[in-house]
């Protein structure tokens, strides 16, 4: 199920930009807390909290006030238990704390249940703190109810009759304070999101006990309706927008620091890389406003755009170098076979066996030129890395096998065994040009000096006619050669640095007095 969720989207995913992902990324983080604090009811809830804590405070000096005028009066009910109290954040007690998310919201409070008359007690308290009720009715908008000892009214609604059956006035007539919320069937919808809003249709009250002594006399019920949430931000909404204007402005500076960083450097990247495909354009200049891996990257580009550069240009070079090659011994055979052709008839014998003769040598050659061109390719598919050998054993199997052409090969290292990480195969077709090469230049003695350093450097020595000035830059160009007419391909100095590059060796010209000197570096075995 999950693999074809995933492959709808990947079906169905729009086409964004670097840009879109990173403002709505940027969006959607600032978006979050709003979101959240919306979801998780946390301004409402703070909202509801504010008006719990003005009616504890109301109902506390209410409490109080009465207990200080409630007259000499038969005990009233003992405490029998006490409302856990603990420290607000700011020092304060706080006795109860409602909250949205969990505290259930109960019906609307019903009618009072019919009782009898409240107690006289009750009744002298209610006449002498009338004036104090009225004063904080009119200031706080708030509903405040008295009771007496049994839960009956004694003032603040024209219903008579007891509460007591209410959990909030029980937990009062026991002793300990309690909220509750109920619904609120007299409000109506002011704005048109207020079904959002979990406590726009329910109301706060709070049930406080008045004790004298240790004796519960009477209740304080006291009930508002919290402000609105859209109140709320409808008051407010001179620092929300400032806020949001605020949030924005962040949002859009952060993506366009990111788009300087990021996403412009990458399409001059891309825009780089559609011209370097084209044969055309180069990479521009790095950016100084991009991100580090962005520099990075451009750096990488530009070595890969070098690199195809001078691949292309190998291979036009190459390219043209072939056709010149071919082209001489395929000319020399379709002259011959068009003269066999137009003068067959009347040629001698040992002229028609001339003419065979010659395109026999002209079609070997191209033999060769096909044999070598496919060693090349293959030296420059393999890599030589995937083993290793000892280059000392290696130039001393070769100075065996050449013994009996009558050429002296001496082999020096500087210890018996030297390894190197190249296969034994490709090392010593490597050195094997290198003494062909000695001998077709008329060397008798060749000298293999091994020094066992990091890398390891060979130095192939020969005593022979040496390489002119003017062809010293050129060796090691395929096809290049001053022994064409010996059978020289020109292609056995760039087969054997092609076999070396797979090892990542090098083969180059060294200087010297007399003769040839070829300098090969190769990687070191760590022990």
């Amino acid at each position: 199920m999950i693999s074809h969720a995933k492959n709808w989207a990947k079906r169905h995913w729009p086409r964004l930009s670097l840009r879109t992902y990173l403002f709505a990324s940027f969006f959607l983080v600032a978006a979050l807390p709003g979101v959240g604090a919306v979801a998780l009811r946390v301004y409402e809830n703070t909202l509801v909290r504010q008006t719990e804590a003005e009616l504890e405070a109301q109902g506390a000096v209410l409490a109080a006030s009465a207990a200080i005028l409630w007259p000499d009066a038969p005990p009233g009910r003992p405490v029998t238990r006490f409302a856990p109290r603990t420290i607000g954040p700011y020092g304060g007690a706080v006795d109860t704390a409602v909250d949205l998310s969990a505290t259930p919201i109960l019906p609307e409070r019903p009618k009072p249940r019919p009782s009898g008359a409240p107690s006289p007690d009750a009744r002298s308290a209610a006449e002498r703190l009338l004036p104090v009720l009225a004063a904080t009715r009119n200031a706080t908008l708030a509903s405040i109810i008295l009771l007496d000892r049994d839960g009956r009214i004694v003032t603040g609604s024209p219903d008579r009759g007891s509460y007591a059956d209410l959990p909030e006035v029980a937990a009062a007539l026991a002793g300990a304070p309690r909220t509750v919320l109920r619904r609120n069937s007299d409000y109506r919808a002011v704005f048109r999101f207020d079904w959002l809003s979990r406590a726009a249709a329910t109301r706060v009250h709070y049930a406080r006990p008045i004790l004298v002594g240790d004796r519960v006399v009477g209740v304080v019920l006291v009930s508002r309706s919290a402000r609105s949430l859209f109140v709320g931000l409808y008051q407010d909404w001179g620092k929300i927008v400032i806020g949001i204007a605020a949030i924005l402005a962040a949002l859009i500076l952060l993506s366009g620091l990111l788009s300087r960083g990021i996403a412009r450097p990458i399409e001059e990247l891309q825009d780089a890389a559609r011209d370097v495909a084209a044969g055309r354009g180069t990479v521009p200049a790095i950016p100084a406003t991009a991100a580090t891996e962005i520099q990075d990257l451009y750096r990488d580009f530009t070595v890969m755009a070098e690199a195809i550069e001078a691949r292309s240009l190998y291979l036009r070079n190459f390219a043209h170098a072939v056709s010149h090659e071919f082209k001489t011994p395929l000319t020399g055979i379709r002259g011959a076979i068009e003269l066999l052709q137009d003068h067959g008839a009347t040629m001698s014998d040992a002229e028609r066996r001339r003419f065979l003769a010659n395109a026999d040598a002209d079609a070997g050659r191209l033999t060769l030129l096909v044999s070598r061109l496919l060693d090349l390719a293959r030296a420059d598919m393999t890599s030589a890395a995937d083993g290793e050998s000892d280059v000392v054993g290696v130039a001393l199997k070769l100075a065996d096998a050449h013994r009996r052409n009558g050429i002296s090969i001496a082999v020096e290292a500087d210890a018996p065994q030297v390894r190197v990480v190249i296969a034994p195969e490709p090392l010593e077709a490597v050195l094997t040009t290198l003494i062909e090469n000695g001998l077709q230049a008329g060397a008798d003695r060749i000298t293999i000096r091994v020094e066992a350093t990091a890398p390891v450097v060979v130095h192939v020595i020969d005593n022979g006619a040496g390489i002119p000035p003017g062809d010293r830059d050129r060796i090691f160009e395929p096809f290049f050669t001053s022994r064409r007419t010996s059978g020289g391909t020109g292609l056995g100095l760039s087969i054997a640095r092609a076999l070396l590059a797979g090892s990542g060796g090098t083969l180059d010209l060294a200087e010297a007095e007399r003769g040839t000197t070829m300098r090969l570096t190769l990687p070191a075995r760590q022990r």
